[in-house]
């Protein structure tokens, strides 16, 4: 079932009355790659499923075109789908589980044996359609698997954390070997990751999700930018997430935020007023150690840990915050370092959690700060 565009309607899943997907709005173009993103249990792989038909809608509608999907079973959709388990059949070669789907389909068995042949060559795998699925690697079952889903030839591929349980060298292998295909078959994908960092080398567009609800729609440098909350903040990368209070206007577009014995400016996202309570978040390669001392926020070096051309350092104000950063200088243990971030980078959410959100806020920040700070400076570019 071939579209131009699939239309998903206020698309909403409960359990027990429970809610958990709400109110999904997203329209997916032919040819795009779309990643949903989020933690565990936000709610993507419910919209994945409800995609599917493997779950039904407790409200909302799915639309292919002008064609309601909602309506219908799953295999009169035209969906294939690549699942976290692989799900080979462990009795079959390589060349019968590809060939299943076809086969169910009652085709004329040349043209099984050529679109089998086809969907091999394209996942690398010809001197291997002979073997059962033990006998070969994780990265190899899960090109089984993906070749078993694009050899129908389905107007849409969904994935459900299809590189969750191999190896990191084979998880990066297989990224390259997904885009591929999705680009060379020309096809529709939708992807379900907790994996920021694929979703972002991946996609097209993510869709972040929290709670079942939609945080977030946009393409990967979008988010990776301009994250809209402290919860997309959170979750695309910016480990510096510290609870400040905005004091005053710097200029037209910036704010200077206080706490946790700083001073800081940076650039507000969302309604952000002097007097209320804030979220400062901050990459950490994004903070960046001084180049002219007396310049930036004294902090000492409590872990480095060694990433090839650069380091991730964690180091501690004098007032006891913690904070990440990566860098190209190597710093010692024990060492004292001036931080310092560009207003730009930093960026300033309103704090909208409760006291509970805010308890595990401070403490995700590991502060053990007490007393009076000892440093009040504020952080320049």
């Amino acid at each position: 079932m071939s579209f131009t565009r699939l239309r998903l309607d206020d698309v909403s899943r409960s359990f027990g009355g429970h809610p958990a997907l709400e109110g999904l709005d997203l329209t997916i173009e032919r040819g795009e790659f779309i990643a949903l993103l989020g933690p565990s249990g936000c709610g993507k792989s419910t919209a994945l499923n409800c995609l599917a038909g493997l779950l039904p809608l407790t409200r909302g509608s799915i639309w292919s075109d002008d064609t309601r999907l909602d309506t219908l079973p799953p295999e009169r959709r035209g969906f294939g789908m690549v699942f976290q388990s692989y799900a080979l059949f462990p009795h079959l070669s390589v060349r019968r589980n590809i060939a299943f789907g076809l086969q169910m389909r009652r085709l004329p068995r040349a043209e099984v044996r050529r679109r089998t042949d086809e969907a091999i060559r394209l996942v690398r795998l010809e001197e291997h359609a002979g073997k059962l699925p033990g006998q070969l690697s994780g990265g190899q079952q899960q090109r089984v698997a993906i070749a078993r889903a694009v050899v129908l030839e389905p107007a849409l591929v969904l994935m459900d954390e299809p590189l969750s349980n191999l190896d990191a060298k084979l998880r990066l292998e297989m990224r390259t070997e997904i885009r591929r295909l999705h680009q060379s078959l020309g096809l529709t994908t939708v992807y379900v990751t907790h994996d920021q960092e694929e979703a972002l080398s991946l996609a097209d567009r993510l869709v972040v999700l929290r709670d079942g609800r939609v945080q977030q729609i946009g393409s990967p440098e979008e988010l990776h930018t301009r994250p809209v909350n402290r919860h997309v903040a959170d979750f695309m990368g910016y480990r510096n997430l510290l609870p400040m209070r905005a004091t005053r206007r710097h200029g037209s577009t910036q704010m200077v935020v206080e706490g946790e014995g700083l001073r800081l400016i940076g650039s507000p996202v969302g309604p952000v007023a002097p007097g209320t309570d804030v979220i400062a978040a901050v990459r950490p390669e994004d903070l960046r150690i001084a180049e002219v001392q007396g310049t930036g926020l004294l902090a000492t070096v409590e872990v480095v840990e060694y990433q090839g051309r650069e380091v991730a350092v964690e180091a501690r104000t004098e007032s006891g915050l913690l904070l990440n950063l990566r860098t190209t200088q190597r710093p010692a243990l024990g060492d004292w370092v001036e931080l310092v971030v560009a207003p730009a980078r930093l960026l300033v959410f309103p704090d909208d959690s409760s006291t509970t959100g805010r308890a595990t806020d401070r403490a995700a920040t590991d502060s053990s700060a007490t007393g009076s700070p000892r440093t009040d400076r504020e952080v320049p570019a």
